[in-house]
């Protein structure tokens, strides 16, 4: 696959967009002739402490403005031949990722400052990306061919390794929202690539059990997951040389399924060009499972766990969470008091259920 060297242009602007191809395609960006303001020079947005968890949290007041739910024709994802109707200036895309046009987080790079511990409140240092899938507004990812997912693996792979090396930048995670039911506002097949200044409340929580576990057992937690579930075998669905996806022991929502290489790495970047594919291939199973689920396609959300390979992450494993909040044909399952206001989650149906009805699809 050749993502090495994409297309660079600017938008409006002066955000940064970029072309991902095929092989044998060439991306033919336009001038972006929308009579957007300038990019701020600074950060839009501000990060603080919840004292009570020790959590940051962004506050982003100008996402209020962003794009919602526009009609198929004034869709800002599209291509845009003539450079003056979306996000997108080009007449075709395969692959294509720009800055995000109301950011959460923004202008990481040289000489970006850092997030200390007795810091309460700081600019909201950082980059959000958002990456579109296919310039077919109806598709979604099930749909790709192997070729073209695994081209939007490896976009992902190459924004990983360009993001972790960006000053003011501790975390990178790629995620898909899919369905409105989950809460996406533009339906066109997209997700988005955040670079956070922190580490997340969740992935702090995993490399904290981890740690402890490691401490105990000499082992790798995730990895003494990853051996249970399959010598266990009741909730594995693939099971290949190269990756496994099965549904958790202790699954949190309705539909949950996590996608684990075999081998301990810490992100994308470290993964051979076999893994690659197979992790390709499980993911599509997967995905196209959840669209078989249901008369109507599965609403999900897709979330790359990824490390650094030093320092408190080390412990870290690479691998992919897909969740979803239906749990049947017509129910959905809202995240109300326990959930929301606890962090303590209740499921609908156990793990075994699930695991049965998705392998017999």
């Amino acid at each position: 696959m050749t993502t090495q060297h994409p297309v660079r242009a600017e938008l409006a602007d002066g955000r940064e967009i970029l072309f991902f191809s095929l092989p044998g395609n060439v991306a033919h960006p336009v001038p972006d002739v929308r009579p957007l303001a300038a990019r701020p020079k600074g950060a839009q947005s501000e990060v603080r402490r919840d004292r009570q968890t020790g959590d940051w949290v962004a506050i982003a007041a100008l996402r209020q403005d962003r794009t919602y739910k526009p009609p198929a024709d004034q869709c800002p994802l599209c291509p845009s031949p003539g450079g003056d109707r979306s996000e997108v200036p080009a007449a075709d895309y395969d692959v294509v990722v720009f800055e995000n046009r109301f950011p959460s987080l923004s202008h990481a790079g040289p000489d970006a400052p850092i997030l200390h511990d007795g810091d309460l409140q700081a600019p909201g240092i950082g980059r959000c990306e958002v990456i579109c899938f296919s310039s077919n507004h109806t598709a979604s990812f099930a749909d790709l061919s192997h070729d073209h997912a695994r081209l939007v693996v490896d976009v992902w792979r190459e924004r990983t390794a360009d993001l972790l090396g960006r000053d003011g930048i501790e975390q990178v995670f790629c995620f898909e929202n899919r369905g409105e039911d989950i809460g996406v506002t533009l339906s066109h097949p997209h997700g988005q690539i955040y670079g956070y200044p922190y580490l997340t409340p969740r992935t702090t929580s995993m490399l904290r059990q981890a740690r402890e576990f490691a401490a105990v057992h000499g082992r790798n937690l995730f990895g003494d997951i990853l051996a249970q579930e399959i010598a266990d075998g009741r909730r594995v669905l693939v099971s290949g040389e190269h990756f496994t996806a099965f549904v958790p022991f202790a699954a949190r929502w309705p539909v949950e399924v996590h996608i684990y290489p075999n081998r301990h790495v810490h992100s994308l970047v470290d993964l051979t060009e076999d893994e690659l594919d197979s992790l390709t291939d499980v993911y599509l199973d997967v995905l196209g499972r959840f669209d078989r689920m249901y008369p109507a396609p599965l609403p999900y959300i897709s979330a790359l766990h990824q490390y650094r390979s030093d320092g408190i992450q080390a412990d870290g494993y690479f691998h992919i969470e897909l969740m979803s909040v239906r749990r049947s044909e017509t129910k959905l399952k809202y995240l109300a008091g326990s959930e929301s206001a606890m962090d303590a989650f209740i499921t609908d149906v156990t793990p075994e259920q699930m695991a049965d009805r998705l392998k017999a699809l």
